[in-house]
């Protein structure tokens, strides 16, 4: 079974996550310069299976747009032309980067790790992808 694919595309980095092969559990993949994510997903579209990408959209409490989603949809159009074939599901990704500080904290990380911007890329991708897991299952 294909992998589905969760993208925290932002100005400077982009934490990337994964599910198995069987769709059941979301895991960190790794956080890349955005710059870069066309090509590292190119790559990786080569190597793997995917089904679907899944690529969170910044909203306002309110449900508005937020500043940032200017960037993503560039990022999405960028997306779809190099990949057409591909699918995208947008997920509202409002509080995965507090959720994914929260995780930290719950999982002991020191106060040094809990800095590492990167990696709460990646875990808030993770966080959206098992999200979306979860939902479908339902």
């Amino acid at each position: 079974m294909p992998r589905i694919l969760a993208i925290d595309y932002g100005q400077k980095r982009t934490g990337i996550a994964v599910t198995d092969e069987l769709q059941i559990i979301a895991s960190g993949l790794t956080t890349i310069p955005s710059a870069t994510a066309i090509d590292f997903l190119a790559a990786y579209f080569s190597k793997e299976k995917v089904e679907a990408v899944l690529i969170g959209e910044p909203k306002q409490m309110n449900g508005q747009p937020s500043e940032s989603a200017s960037i993503i949809k560039g990022f999405v159009t960028h997306f779809t032309n190099h990949f057409p074939e591909m699918k995208v599901i947008r997920v509202d990704e409002r509080f995965t980067s507090k959720m994914a500080f929260q995780s930290m904290i719950d999982n002991g990380m020191s106060k040094k790790q809990r800095q590492n911007k990167a990696l709460i890329d990646e875990i808030s991708a993770t966080i959206m992808l098992q999200d979306y897991l979860s939902r479908k299952v339902l």
